[in-house]
């Protein structure tokens, strides 16, 4: 089979693809035919070296997707099963093998490419939005990167909840994008822009700040109203300052930090969240930007869309 592979780290140049050998299934797996693939900034981080790799050379990068299974070691999935998968390693393959505990069953009314662009962005916006801090009506939330994958989705889940929504940006040019999404307030992260935070808010602050930048993480503390919530789940800013508890005591603040995989242990977790998402999405309650398609094989032009910033959509990655 042809996969997207990179020997050493480096630029998207580093990118080979190439035949590797198709995977030999365990008990409990089954391999699927990839349809639809997810291109995330974590593909990026792996391929320069900054993220931990399993086995060893040619390396194979990718945990998202969707597909049919063409081979089954398992009585739970059979050959022609439609399946997605959020966390499963090595999926910028034309094949890959998938533990039964993290298939995701497709409904008929989702198809390939909608799973493989909402299921790692949505499940982290649906956790974010219901479990790191549960949205309630009227909250005022402040939402990093509002014009990224996971922040439209964000908007639109916090949204529905009936919260009134500040999305802050480092690119006006993305405003379209955030108000687009339902968001009541779109903001610069440039400037005083934590002043026109507190001018939205009648100087009280956000209930909840979600911050994905990490660099702006005191920022947001600032912003945050006396008994309110930072959520901290990403780092694309840069490290944040260390966090003074005396702070966090003086003022009722709270801060939590996300990860997606400590919410997706368990096969009825994985199936619960994205059945929600689906059905969203079935509803039109939740919609998604057009995705940008890519072939397989043209895994370098897709890395560097990426990296250049130029998108609003999910990008996927279209086996050969």
């Amino acid at each position: 089979m042809k996969a997207l592979t990179f020997s050493q780290f480096g630029d998207a140049s580093v990118l080979e693809y190439k035949a590797v050998p198709i995977p030999v299934l365990n008990e409990g797996e089954v391999l699927v035919e990839m349809k639809a693939i997810g291109l995330n900034y974590a593909d990026i981080y792996r391929r320069k070296g900054n993220y931990h790799l399993k086995g060893t050379p040619p390396y194979i990068a990718g945990y998202e997707g969707a597909g049919i299974v063409s081979v089954s070691n398992t009585s739970a999935y059979k050959v022609g099963d439609r399946v997605a998968f959020a966390d499963v390693p090595f999926a910028n393959a034309a094949y890959v093998a998938v533990p039964e505990a993290h298939l995701i069953p497709l409904p008929e009314a989702i198809d390939f490419a909608t799973a493989a662009a909402v299921l790692l962005q949505g499940l982290t916006a649906h956790y974010l939005s219901e479990d790191s801090h549960d949205v309630q009506k009227g909250e005022i939330v402040l939402i990093h990167a509002a014009s990224g994958g996971v922040g439209q989705l964000l908007i639109q889940m916090c949204k529905n909840k009936g919260a009134i929504v500040i999305g802050l940006s480092r690119d006006k040019t993305k405003f379209g994008t955030i108000l687009h999404n339902g968001a009541d307030y779109a903001v610069a992260l440039q400037g005083d822009w934590k002043a026109e935070i507190m001018k939205i808010t009648n100087g009280k602050g956000v209930a909840v700040a979600y911050d994905s930048v990490g660099s702006t993480l005191m920022d947001s503390f600032e912003v945050t109203r006396d008994c309110g919530h930072v959520v901290f789940y990403g780092m694309s800013g840069g490290d944040p300052q260390p966090v003074d508890p005396r702070m966090l005591m003086d003022t009722s603040k709270t801060l939590t930090g996300g990860d997606l995989w400590s919410y997706l242990t368990t096969q009825d977790e994985r199936i619960n969240r994205a059945s929600q998402l689906f059905d969203w999405i079935r509803t039109g309650q939740l919609l998604l930007t057009p995705p940008v398609t890519f072939a397989l094989s043209e895994g370098q032009k897709a890395h560097e869309y990426l990296e250049s910033g130029k998108s609003s959509s999910k990008i996927l990655l279209l086996p050969d």
